[in-house]
């Protein structure tokens, strides 16, 4: 290779990387001149929120967080490059003056350059509050404040100031594209049984494009929030060719490729800048299938609805097409969760070492996005990561699950999950007001649990669950058959010991894992649970903490520590 040749080279990675960087994958120019770009990630299982403030300026930058907008009570830190090197310092502001030094410097620098008259300054810190001068980042949208000079003499900035108010936690991206073009897959005046729940389905063929398109965006189009419970769109097989409008699951299912999902409670879902859903051009004319599930708590008859999903489209092509994987534990009524329980768990592993088995064509999971899914008895749903039999991560994570609240949740910054990892979906359950079994199932009353995962590049992969090998079960707890074990269930003495039993028993025996690709290509194998374990988040990030000090500096850091 040549020296030009490698300097190329290097320069498009170095592009790529520009462009697409995993672990800060929301960006926002916080002035309208396009001079001030943060770009930002979290991981909520760490507790730590990493910033990069890019300024088109060779002097000192400076970002905060603002009670209210302006100086007062304002977290800040300052930061350049000068002729003796980077200074990076944690503040507080008092008032319209220069920002006081915090005696706890709880902002941790990673890196600081300047090039070109542009100054970088990559900077992470704990989401709550560290102590009393710094500011908690929470869930509401908080003002943010910039300031930045022409020199490294900070003094006042002058114009050179602004505020923008955003969301980094629950940050939703939004493309500012003029001629916003969609379409719409609903259901067209669906008239409701006297159900209490109802799934209704309906496959169509979406509109036909020339070439191939990006959905950015989708909303929900809800004609009955008291009824629809949620919407989940499936891409069709090539199989499928004509169009079908029929009650869900009253026959065999073909199409079972996830392409959309909203949930009650939820709202518009905006992929993020490098990826898109595709559809037209090389994807395909496919049928797609609308499920809507219906919860008529008072079983009316004659309600009509016409609910359904809206999708944005573009043909500005992102980088990488997107898709979504259905993991967790597969909905079939084979395992039960009994009553009078006060935190019963469950399991669904999805086992990637067997995605090559169903696709000719496999690769790691970019993962950004998750929808957790259960039905009135769920209270928590964890995502474990494993990586060679070891625990790496908490993919996602809700301990406060909410069946009225279901959204998709962007993780904080793009997660791999490589070929042969394993992910575990764990929910807990209580049942304390129910005398009966709880089914694995469809009715709301029954059971789910669920994790869609957002993922690029996409894959022609529709589902990676698991659930309890049947026999393994009925034989572990010491029927003969399944008729003496759904006696065995109907007329157990639930109490807090028979109930730990049975779920000890659900985790230790036998798990069949399966995988299915968008043609209904399957592969079923057998696995066994893995131990997942939740570890609380560091409480505060220290500036003393940076891998990137000097040994020295490091060792007086840890001296005042162990004096104070």
């Amino acid at each position: 290779m040549s020296v030009l040749s490698l300097v190329l080279f290097l320069l498009s990675v170095q592009q790529f990387w520009a462009q697409e960087d995993p672990l800060l994958p929301f960006s926002e120019h916080l002035d309208l001149e396009h001079n001030v770009q943060l770009k930002w990630g979290f991981d909520k299982i760490q507790g730590t929120i990493l910033f990069q403030l890019s300024v088109n300026t060779s002097g000192w930058i400076s970002f905060g967080l603002s009670p209210n907008g302006g100086m007062t009570g304002a977290d800040i830190v300052i930061g350049g490059v000068d002729n003796k090197g980077t200074y990076f310092t944690d503040r507080h502001a008092l008032g319209n003056s220069m920002p006081v030094v915090d005696q706890k410097q709880n902002y941790k620098l990673l890196s600081l350059s300047e090039s070109d008259g542009k100054t970088v300054m990559k900077f992470q810190r704990s989401i709550e509050s560290c102590d009393e001068n710094d500011l908690p980042v929470t869930i509401l949208p908080m003002k943010l404040i910039y300031a930045y000079g022409e020199t490294d003499d900070i003094s006042y900035h002058k114009a050179q100031r602004g505020t923008k108010e955003v969301n980094l936690l629950k940050y939703m991206p939004r493309a500012s594209l003029s001629n916003a073009t969609y379409f719409d897959i609903t259901m067209e005046n669906f008239m409701l049984p006297a159900n209490q729940t109802y799934y209704h389905c309906k496959t169509a063929r979406a509109p036909t494009f020339d070439s191939k398109q990006h959905i950015y965006r989708i909303e929900p189009v809800i004609t009955n929030y008291d009824l629809v419970h949620h919407l989940l769109l499936y891409r069709c097989p090539p199989t499928v060719t004509e169009p079908l409008e029929l009650e869900c699951y009253t026959k065999t299912e073909r199409c079972m490729e996830t392409i959309a999902v909203w949930g009650v409670g939820g709202g518009d879902f905006e992929f993020p800048e490098v990826a898109g859903l595709p559809i037209g051009g090389n994807v395909g004319d496919f049928f797609y299938r609308l499920e809507v599930h219906y919860n008529n708590v008072n079983k009316t008859a004659g309600r009509v609805d016409s609910s359904g999903l809206r999708f944005y489209y573009t043909s500005k092509l992102r980088q990488h097409d997107a898709g979504i994987l259905m993991t967790g534990l597969a909905v079939i009524p084979s395992y039960a969760i009994p009553p009078k329980a006060k935190s019963f768990l469950t399991y669904g592993m999805c086992d990637t070492t067997y995605i090559p088995k169903v696709l000719e064509t496999a690769n790691d999971l970019q993962v950004f996005s998750v929808m957790m899914h259960t039905h009135l008895a769920g209270r928590k749903v964890r995502v474990g990561h494993f990586r060679e039999g070891k625990q790496i991560d908490l993919l996602a994570v809700d301990e406060n699950y909410n069946f009225e609240f279901q959204q998709v949740t962007n993780l904080g910054k793009t997660k791999t999950v490589k070929l042969g990892d394993k992910l575990l979906v764990e929910c807990t359950y209580n049942t304390e007001n129910r005398n009966t079994l709880t089914q694995g199932g469809l009715s709301t009353s029954d059971e789910m649990c669920l994790a869609f995962l957002f993922y690029y590049p996409a894959m022609n992969l529709s589902g990676c669950e698991s659930l309890p090998h049947f026999s393994s079960l009925v034989s572990e707890m010491g029927a003969g058959d399944t008729g003496t074990w759904l006696y065995m269930m109907n007329t157990m003495a639930w109490n807090d010991s028979s109930i730990n039993e049975y779920q000890q028993t659900l985790k230790k025996i036998n798990q069949t894992v399966i995988v299915v690709n968008s043609f209904n290509k399957a592969s079923i194998t057998n696995g066994t649970i893995p131990d997942l374990k939740v570890s609380p988040p560091e409480p505060c990030v220290r500036a003393c903490a940076t891998k990137n000090l000097a040994f020295m500096s490091l060792f007086l850091c840890l001296a005042g520590m162990w004096a104070s």
